[in-house]
Protein backbone atom coordinates (compact mmCIF):
# COMPACT_ATOMS: atom_id res chain seq x y z
CA UNK A 1 0.00 0.00 0.00
CA UNK A 2 1.67 3.70 -1.43
CA UNK A 3 1.20 5.65 1.55
CA UNK A 4 1.33 9.69 0.62
CA UNK A 5 4.19 11.62 1.75
CA UNK A 6 3.36 15.63 2.52
CA UNK A 7 5.82 17.54 2.15
CA UNK A 8 7.10 19.69 5.29
CA UNK A 9 6.63 22.89 3.07
CA UNK A 10 2.93 22.22 2.82
CA UNK A 11 2.14 20.78 6.01
CA UNK A 12 3.94 24.24 7.42
CA UNK A 13 1.65 26.65 5.05
CA UNK A 14 -1.56 25.39 7.15
CA UNK A 15 -0.22 24.46 10.58
CA UNK A 16 2.06 27.93 10.59
CA UNK A 17 -0.85 30.32 10.47
CA UNK A 18 -2.89 28.65 13.24
CA UNK A 19 0.22 27.99 15.66
CA UNK A 20 0.89 32.28 15.63
CA UNK A 21 -2.43 32.72 16.04
CA UNK A 22 -2.50 30.27 19.09
CA UNK A 23 0.83 31.54 20.25
CA UNK A 24 0.09 35.31 20.33
CA UNK A 25 -3.61 34.72 21.93
CA UNK A 26 -1.97 32.19 24.24
CA UNK A 27 1.41 32.25 25.23
CA UNK A 28 1.97 36.09 24.77
CA UNK A 29 -0.27 37.09 27.20
CA UNK A 30 0.81 34.57 29.65
CA UNK A 31 4.26 36.13 29.40
CA UNK A 32 3.61 39.59 29.32
CA UNK A 33 1.34 38.75 32.78
CA UNK A 34 4.63 36.72 34.44
CA UNK A 35 6.70 40.03 33.96
CA UNK A 36 3.66 42.37 35.27
CA UNK A 37 3.32 39.97 37.68
CA UNK A 38 6.96 41.43 38.70
CA UNK A 39 5.69 45.42 38.96
CA UNK A 40 3.96 47.71 40.98
CA UNK A 41 1.70 49.18 39.09
CA UNK A 42 -1.74 51.01 39.28
CA UNK A 43 -2.10 51.80 35.28
CA UNK A 44 -1.79 55.44 35.35
CA UNK A 45 1.49 55.97 37.10
CA UNK A 46 4.74 54.68 35.98
CA UNK A 47 5.31 50.76 36.56
CA UNK A 48 7.79 50.52 39.43
CA UNK A 49 9.84 46.91 39.40
CA UNK A 50 9.53 44.97 42.67
CA UNK A 51 10.83 41.48 41.66
CA UNK A 52 8.57 39.08 43.89
CA UNK A 53 6.98 41.17 46.29
CA UNK A 54 3.46 40.58 44.81
CA UNK A 55 4.00 36.89 45.44
CA UNK A 56 4.98 37.65 48.97
CA UNK A 57 1.89 39.62 50.00
CA UNK A 58 0.04 36.90 48.04
CA UNK A 59 1.43 33.59 50.07
CA UNK A 60 1.66 35.79 53.39
CA UNK A 61 0.06 38.97 54.21
CA UNK A 62 -3.35 38.87 51.83
CA UNK A 63 -6.27 37.37 53.85
CA UNK A 64 -8.60 36.92 51.19
CA UNK A 65 -6.09 34.97 49.33
CA UNK A 66 -5.71 31.41 50.89
CA UNK A 67 -9.91 31.25 51.53
CA UNK A 68 -9.89 31.55 47.24
CA UNK A 69 -7.54 29.00 46.66
CA UNK A 70 -9.65 26.90 48.61
CA UNK A 71 -12.92 27.97 47.11
CA UNK A 72 -11.23 27.32 43.69
CA UNK A 73 -9.51 23.36 44.57
CA UNK A 74 -13.63 22.42 45.99
CA UNK A 75 -14.97 23.85 43.13
CA UNK A 76 -13.14 21.77 41.11
CA UNK A 77 -12.89 18.82 43.04
CA UNK A 78 -16.58 19.06 42.88
CA UNK A 79 -16.86 19.57 38.96
CA UNK A 80 -15.84 15.97 39.20
CA UNK A 81 -17.43 14.11 41.37
CA UNK A 82 -20.54 14.27 38.23
CA UNK A 83 -18.53 12.58 35.94
CA UNK A 84 -18.80 8.76 37.26
CA UNK A 85 -22.05 9.61 37.22
CA UNK A 86 -22.35 10.83 33.87
CA UNK A 87 -20.32 7.98 32.47
CA UNK A 88 -22.51 5.28 34.35
CA UNK A 89 -25.88 7.55 32.76
CA UNK A 90 -24.16 7.33 29.51
CA UNK A 91 -23.74 3.38 30.09
CA UNK A 92 -27.36 2.88 30.86
CA UNK A 93 -28.50 5.24 27.82
CA UNK A 94 -26.25 3.32 25.67
CA UNK A 95 -27.92 0.03 26.49
CA UNK A 96 -32.02 0.95 27.40
CA UNK A 97 -32.65 4.20 25.78
CA UNK A 98 -33.15 3.96 21.65
CA UNK A 99 -33.25 7.08 21.34
CA UNK A 100 -30.38 7.83 23.46
CA UNK A 101 -29.57 10.70 21.25
CA UNK A 102 -32.55 12.95 21.63
CA UNK A 103 -32.07 12.87 25.21
CA UNK A 104 -28.40 13.87 25.41
CA UNK A 105 -29.45 16.60 23.23
CA UNK A 106 -32.14 17.73 25.89
CA UNK A 107 -29.45 17.59 28.89
CA UNK A 108 -27.01 19.57 27.05
CA UNK A 109 -29.48 21.99 26.29
CA UNK A 110 -28.07 24.46 29.38
CA UNK A 111 -24.27 24.38 28.12
CA UNK A 112 -25.30 26.19 25.23
CA UNK A 113 -27.03 29.09 27.52
CA UNK A 114 -25.32 32.13 28.25
CA UNK A 115 -23.73 31.79 31.50
CA UNK A 116 -25.50 34.94 32.39
CA UNK A 117 -28.49 33.72 32.02
CA UNK A 118 -28.03 30.53 34.12
CA UNK A 119 -27.09 32.94 36.44
CA UNK A 120 -29.64 34.85 36.88
CA UNK A 121 -32.30 32.30 36.39
CA UNK A 122 -30.56 30.75 39.78
CA UNK A 123 -30.52 33.70 41.77
CA UNK A 124 -34.16 33.92 41.06
CA UNK A 125 -34.80 30.49 42.14
CA UNK A 126 -32.42 31.17 45.44
CA UNK A 127 -34.42 34.65 46.01
CA UNK A 128 -36.60 34.66 49.86
CA UNK A 129 -39.84 33.33 49.22
CA UNK A 130 -41.37 37.15 49.47
CA UNK A 131 -38.95 37.86 46.07
CA UNK A 132 -40.94 34.77 44.49
CA UNK A 133 -37.75 32.66 45.08
CA UNK A 134 -39.31 28.92 43.76
CA UNK A 135 -36.95 27.36 46.11
CA UNK A 136 -37.85 28.79 49.32
CA UNK A 137 -41.45 28.75 47.80
CA UNK A 138 -41.51 24.94 47.51
CA UNK A 139 -40.36 24.27 50.88
CA UNK A 140 -43.04 26.62 52.54
CA UNK A 141 -45.65 24.64 50.28
CA UNK A 142 -44.06 21.32 51.50
CA UNK A 143 -44.56 22.60 55.01
CA UNK A 144 -40.53 22.72 55.82
CA UNK A 145 -40.19 26.29 56.91
CA UNK A 146 -37.27 25.66 59.01
CA UNK A 147 -35.52 24.55 55.71
CA UNK A 148 -35.71 27.96 54.20
CA UNK A 149 -32.90 29.82 53.89
CA UNK A 150 -30.93 32.84 52.50
CA UNK A 151 -29.35 31.00 49.96
CA UNK A 152 -26.52 33.60 48.49
CA UNK A 153 -25.93 35.76 51.12
CA UNK A 154 -25.34 33.27 53.91
CA UNK A 155 -21.42 32.90 54.08
CA UNK A 156 -21.79 29.14 55.07
CA UNK A 157 -23.86 28.07 52.22
CA UNK A 158 -23.72 30.24 49.30
CA UNK A 159 -20.21 28.59 47.89
CA UNK A 160 -22.63 25.24 47.87
CA UNK A 161 -25.17 26.51 45.92
CA UNK A 162 -22.94 27.75 43.48
CA UNK A 163 -21.72 24.26 42.99
CA UNK A 164 -24.75 22.99 42.45
CA UNK A 165 -25.24 25.19 39.76
CA UNK A 166 -22.59 24.75 37.96
CA UNK A 167 -23.27 21.41 38.26
CA UNK A 168 -26.53 21.44 36.70
CA UNK A 169 -25.10 23.33 33.76
CA UNK A 170 -22.36 21.07 32.82
CA UNK A 171 -23.99 17.75 33.70
CA UNK A 172 -25.24 17.95 29.95
CA UNK A 173 -21.53 18.41 28.51
CA UNK A 174 -19.55 15.61 29.91
CA UNK A 175 -22.87 12.84 29.56
CA UNK A 176 -22.14 14.01 25.88
CA UNK A 177 -18.55 13.01 26.17
CA UNK A 178 -18.96 9.97 28.20
CA UNK A 179 -22.01 8.83 25.79
CA UNK A 180 -20.02 9.62 22.38
CA UNK A 181 -16.94 7.70 24.05
CA UNK A 182 -19.35 4.52 25.58
CA UNK A 183 -20.73 4.67 21.71
CA UNK A 184 -17.27 3.86 20.26
CA UNK A 185 -16.73 1.09 22.25
CA UNK A 186 -17.22 -1.93 19.35
CA UNK A 187 -19.98 -3.93 19.78
CA UNK A 188 -17.64 -7.44 18.85
CA UNK A 189 -15.97 -6.49 22.33
CA UNK A 190 -19.63 -6.83 23.96
CA UNK A 191 -20.45 -9.96 21.98
CA UNK A 192 -17.59 -11.83 22.43
CA UNK A 193 -18.20 -10.93 26.63
CA UNK A 194 -21.47 -12.50 26.30
CA UNK A 195 -20.55 -15.98 25.20
CA UNK A 196 -18.25 -15.73 27.87
CA UNK A 197 -21.26 -14.90 30.16
CA UNK A 198 -20.21 -11.04 30.92
CA UNK A 199 -23.72 -9.10 30.15
CA UNK A 200 -25.43 -6.06 31.45
CA UNK A 201 -23.49 -4.51 34.39
CA UNK A 202 -20.98 -7.11 34.59
CA UNK A 203 -20.18 -6.03 30.72
CA UNK A 204 -19.87 -2.78 32.13
CA UNK A 205 -17.48 -3.22 34.67
CA UNK A 206 -15.44 -5.66 32.91
CA UNK A 207 -15.53 -3.57 29.38
CA UNK A 208 -17.66 -0.31 29.18
CA UNK A 209 -15.85 1.24 32.11
CA UNK A 210 -11.94 0.37 31.38
CA UNK A 211 -12.41 1.01 27.81
CA UNK A 212 -13.85 4.34 28.47
CA UNK A 213 -10.88 5.54 30.37
CA UNK A 214 -9.04 8.06 27.62
CA UNK A 215 -12.34 9.37 27.61
CA UNK A 216 -13.22 9.90 31.04
CA UNK A 217 -9.58 11.29 31.34
CA UNK A 218 -10.45 14.28 28.88
CA UNK A 219 -13.94 15.19 31.24
CA UNK A 220 -11.72 15.05 34.37
CA UNK A 221 -9.39 17.40 32.67
CA UNK A 222 -11.44 19.50 30.96
CA UNK A 223 -13.82 19.73 34.44
CA UNK A 224 -10.80 20.63 37.02
CA UNK A 225 -9.22 22.83 34.65
CA UNK A 226 -12.35 24.57 33.69
CA UNK A 227 -13.35 25.10 37.61
CA UNK A 228 -10.05 26.74 38.43
CA UNK A 229 -10.76 29.15 35.61
CA UNK A 230 -14.28 29.86 37.46
CA UNK A 231 -15.18 33.55 37.26
CA UNK A 232 -18.55 34.43 35.26
CA UNK A 233 -20.93 32.33 37.01
CA UNK A 234 -19.83 33.10 40.31
CA UNK A 235 -19.61 37.10 39.46
CA UNK A 236 -22.95 36.72 38.12
CA UNK A 237 -24.74 35.36 41.15
CA UNK A 238 -22.79 36.59 44.14
CA UNK A 239 -19.85 38.90 42.90
CA UNK A 240 -17.50 36.84 45.37
CA UNK A 241 -19.78 37.75 47.98
CA UNK A 242 -21.06 37.68 50.78
CA UNK A 243 -17.64 38.82 52.79
CA UNK A 244 -15.48 36.91 50.11
CA UNK A 245 -17.33 34.05 51.45
CA UNK A 246 -17.41 33.04 47.17
CA UNK A 247 -14.45 34.55 46.01
CA UNK A 248 -12.37 32.02 43.48
CA UNK A 249 -9.04 32.78 42.64
CA UNK A 250 -10.10 34.72 39.23
CA UNK A 251 -12.79 36.46 40.83
CA UNK A 252 -9.98 38.02 43.70
CA UNK A 253 -7.65 38.67 40.30
CA UNK A 254 -10.80 40.66 39.15
CA UNK A 255 -11.18 43.02 41.89
CA UNK A 256 -7.53 43.06 42.35
CA UNK A 257 -6.48 44.34 38.64
CA UNK A 258 -9.83 46.48 38.03
CA UNK A 259 -11.48 47.68 41.54
CA UNK A 260 -8.49 47.98 43.38
CA UNK A 261 -6.03 49.02 40.40
CA UNK A 262 -3.51 46.79 41.75
CA UNK A 263 -2.44 45.38 37.89
CA UNK A 264 0.85 43.81 39.30
CA UNK A 265 -0.70 41.94 42.03
CA UNK A 266 -3.89 40.91 39.92
CA UNK A 267 -1.16 39.69 36.71
CA UNK A 268 0.67 38.04 40.26
CA UNK A 269 -2.66 36.23 40.86
CA UNK A 270 -3.17 35.14 37.21
CA UNK A 271 0.38 33.69 36.93
CA UNK A 272 -0.10 31.38 40.17
CA UNK A 273 -3.66 30.24 38.59
CA UNK A 274 -1.70 29.06 35.19
CA UNK A 275 1.04 27.81 37.49
CA UNK A 276 -1.53 25.75 39.33
CA UNK A 277 -3.74 24.35 36.07
CA UNK A 278 -0.20 23.41 34.59
CA UNK A 279 1.03 21.59 37.60
CA UNK A 280 -2.60 19.87 38.44
CA UNK A 281 -2.88 18.60 33.98
CA UNK A 282 0.30 16.78 34.57
CA UNK A 283 -0.28 15.19 37.44
CA UNK A 284 -3.73 13.94 35.92
CA UNK A 285 -2.55 13.18 32.88
CA UNK A 286 0.48 11.35 34.92
CA UNK A 287 -2.50 9.75 37.09
CA UNK A 288 -3.92 8.66 34.21
CA UNK A 289 -1.35 7.65 31.68
CA UNK A 290 -1.20 4.34 34.55
CA UNK A 291 -4.29 3.49 34.76
CA UNK A 292 -4.49 3.40 30.74
CA UNK A 293 -1.45 1.39 30.94
CA UNK A 294 -3.05 -1.15 33.76
CA UNK A 295 -5.95 -1.86 31.24
CA UNK A 296 -4.55 -1.86 27.86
Amino acid sequence: MNVLKVPARTIAVFVLPCLIIYIGLVFVPIIVSIYDSLLDWDSINKAKFIGLDNFKTMFAHDANFWPAVRHTLMYAVFSMLEIPICLFVAALMNRYVKKANTLVSIYFVPVILSTVIIGQLWKTIYNPADMGGMLNGILNSLGLESWTRSWLTEPKIAMYCLYFVSLWQYFGYHLLIQFTGVQNIPQEVYEAAKIDGAEGFKSDWYITYPMAVPIFKISIVLAFIGSLQQFDLVWVMTGGGPAHATDTISTHMYNSSFLSLKYGYGSALATFLVFVCLVFTVVINSVFKKVEAKYS
